[in-house]
Formats: C-alpha cells, sequence, structure tokens
C-alpha cells in the first residue's frame, strides 16, 4: 500500500492555495499550511470551501531560516508548494524593498533547505507572466525572453531562475507554473475582475453610486483558478521537473469585461469613472501565453468560458453583498 503523501503549502490563505487544498485533499493527501500570523481570514478560504478542519495550519515566517529548518525537518514533507509573495503589481511599486526581499529570500530559503536536508521532496513555485513584460511577438511561451517591469515583476524573474538554478545545478526536483491573470469566487478584492464585479453589484443593490477603474484598454490572458491549480499537482508528478505556463490562450480587453459583467447586471456604463491615478507607471498592453507545452507534456486541459467564471463571481457577489 503506498504511503499517504504530505504538501506543504504557503500562501494558503489566498485563492490558489484554497483549491489546491481540496484538490490534493480529495487525493488523498495530508495539507499543512503555513502563514505568517494565524487569524481568522488565514481559513475564510478554506472554510468557504468546507474544507478548514482537514487542513492542519502552522505559523512560520519564510524570511526566518532557522525557524522555516525547524518545521520542515519536523515535518518532512513530499512536496512544498509555494504559493506565498506580496502578488499586487501596484502595491510593488510604492514597496519595492519589502516586495523583492520577502518574493525572493523566501524562495532560496525553501530551496536551499531542499538541497542541503530534503532531496526527495519536490517543489514548485509560482511564478508570474508578469516577469515577461511588454514582448515583441504573442503568444508567449516558456522560452519567451523575460523583461520585467514592475518591482514585483522582478521579484518573480529573480525566483524563476532560482528555480531553474537549483533544477540544473543542484538537482533539486523544483519547478515553476507562470499562471496568467486566473479568477474565481474566492478571489481578493484588491485584484481588478474581484474590485470590478463587486463595486457593480453594490450599485446594482444600491449602495453605491459610481465605480472608479482605471486603464481598461489593456489585453490580458484570464482563465480559471480551480483548473489552474491541477496543472500545478500534474507538474510535480512528471518524471522531469521542468517549467510550464499555464494559461487560457488568448487575451481580453478589460474594457470588454467591464461590459460584460455591467451588461450582465443591467447596470448604466455611466457609472464607471475612469482615473488616471490607477494607471501603472509602465503598463504592459497585451499579453497572452501558449500553453500547448503543458497541454503537451503534461495532459493538462483547459478550455474554459471566461464568461461562465464572471457568471459564477457574480452570483456569488450578489449572495454576499447585502
Amino acid at each position: 500500500m503506498n504511503k499517504k503523501k504530505t504538501a506543504l503549502i504557503t500562501g494558503i490563505s489566498g485563492q490558489d492555495g484554497a483549491y489546491l487544498s481540496k484538490y490534493l485533499l480529495e487525493k488523498n493527501y495530508d495539507i499543512i499550511g503555513i502563514t505568517r500570523s494565524y487569524s481568522s481570514n488565514t481559513t475564510l478560504k478554506l472554510r468557504k470551501l468546507g474544507i478548514e478542519n482537514q487542513i492542519k495550519i502552522e505559523e512560520c515566517d519564510l524570511l526566518d531560516y532557522a525557524s522555516l529548518l525547524n518545521l520542515l525537518l519536523n515535518k518532512k514533507p513530499d512536496e512544498i508548494y509555494n504559493l506565498a509573495a506580496q502578488s499586487s503589481v501596484g502595491l510593488s511599486f510604492n514597496q519595492p524593498i519589502g516586495t523583492i526581499q520577502f518574493n525572493t529570500i523566501s524562495v532560496l530559503n525553501l530551496l536551499e533547505i531542499i538541497r542541503q536536508f530534503l532531496p526527495n521532496t519536490k517543489f514548485y513555485q509560482a511564478s508570474s507572466s508578469e516577469m515577461f513584460g511588454n514582448v515583441a511577438h504573442l503568444p508567449i511561451n516558456e522560452n519567451t525572453v523575460l523583461n520585467p517591469s514592475s518591482p514585483y515583476a522582478i521579484s518573480k524573474a529573480s525566483s524563476h531562475m532560482m528555480v531553474k538554478l537549483y533544477r540544473e545545478s543542484y538537482h533539486v526536483f523544483s519547478c515553476s507554473g507562470i499562471l496568467f491573470n486566473h479568477e474565481s469566487v474566492l478571489r481578493d478584492e484588491n485584484f481588478f475582475v474581484k474590485k470590478l464585479i463587486n463595486g457593480a453589484v453594490r450599485i446594482k443593490k444600491g449602495l453605491q453610486e459610481n465605480l472608479v477603474l482605471g486603464n481598461l484598454d489593456i489585453k490580458r490572458d484570464f482563465g480559471n483558478s480551480i483548473e489552474y491549480v491541477k496543472a500545478m499537482h500534474m507538474m510535480l508528478q512528471a518524471d522531469k521537473p521542468d517549467d510550464f505556463i499555464i494559461c487560457s490562450g488568448k487575451s481580453i480587453f478589460l474594457r470588454d469585461i467591464v461590459d460584460f459583467v455591467f451588461d450582465f447586471l443591467q447596470i448604466d456604463k455611466n457609472k464607471i469613472i475612469i482615473d488616471k491615478s490607477f494607471f501603472r507607471p509602465a503598463e504592459i498592453i497585451d499579453i497572452y501565453g501558449s500553453n500547448q507545452k503543458a497541454k503537451n507534456l503534461l495532459n493538462w486541459d483547459y478550455d474554459n468560458d471566461f464568461n461562465s467564471v464572471l457568471k459564477l463571481m457574480i452570483e456569488d457577489c450578489m449572495n454576499e453583498i447585502n
């Protein structure tokens, strides 16, 4: 009989951490979640999925090497999924030192502990499409040159290269999943799509007058978080570690997403106010990727209509906001 696997997930309080936990529980894993400091918000998304009591939560600062080493040596996880990060591009321009420090040192600490003490532990790193910046040719693939244009993107590019270094030089089973934008009902409110839907629902219910947004004339590759986390697990089950782009393969204007949400809720679009102070200093105009490598090597299949994700998010907000 096969030994039950243990997965350790950092950033478990986010949407991907919650959905990955649910997916791994269905595959009979024991799940340990790491959080910097425990609060009721830590398990909010796990609670919404009805799995809070099946997860063991441990407090640990990923920048504290000694504490992290002690925890990992005690738990000896088969797989580590590093989803923790300062993940706001906008905030990274205001807090570049903190963003780059946390997003790089945390990854280095995890990789170094695996290299020295846990050679059989497999490692997944959450990379980001933001690493590529504005590119000359689309779609982006795994060989596209990195051209980061924000402190967040620079931190993610650095961590991405560390994963590659530890894989090639130290033979650590380390993979990076380069996920493009992905949404769900568990998305945090500081991200564009959730902010849009929350605001639109509040207007629909008479709780606010207008919705202030930034640049809508840019395009992004959007997908479904529930399907994307499955690819994370698939990477660590492959025969060889590698990096994979996880995306829908097409981009959508933010303006078209706004139009869909407002039309679905039958709201006057004159209630949208564009504020240029929300525009980013260095904006990526259009970005989308190719998921062919993941389809071919991992048998990851993705063919979701993003409007179906939007509908679920709208319906959830309609139920949540009173």
